[in-house]
């Protein structure tokens, strides 16, 4: 699926080093796309991130953020992550939530 201007995705914050604030999925709105080669390798774009305290922005100018399709890892001790993870400063399409 491509991302078009206006959308909403998921932003995931870097948390810090010492762990007094994890890594978090925060809401984003989609400010830019490029327009050729998205999705040959080239899943970089602009958004405007919502955090509870304020705006960050990522421009492609500047970098843009990078799409993450996230993954099942193993923690500390071996045993397996059974929920996806996605590496912090990327962006994914936020996840369907089934009622139960």
């Amino acid at each position: 699926m491509r991302p078009s201007v206006g959308r909403i995705v998921h932003y995931v914050s870097y948390g810090t080093p010492g762990g007094e604030y994890t890594s978090q999925c925060r809401a984003a709105i989609v400010t830019e796309v490029p327009n050729t080669n998205f999705g040959e390798g080239e899943e970089n774009i602009g958004l405007a991130v919502l955090n509870p305290t304020g705006l960050f922005f990522h421009s492609i100018a500047d970098g843009g953020c990078d799409y993450d399709e996230g993954g099942t890892g193993v923690d500390h001790s071996g045993e397996p992550i059974p929920a996806r993870s996605y590496h912090g400063g990327t962006w994914h399409w936020p996840e369907r939530i089934e009622d139960g």
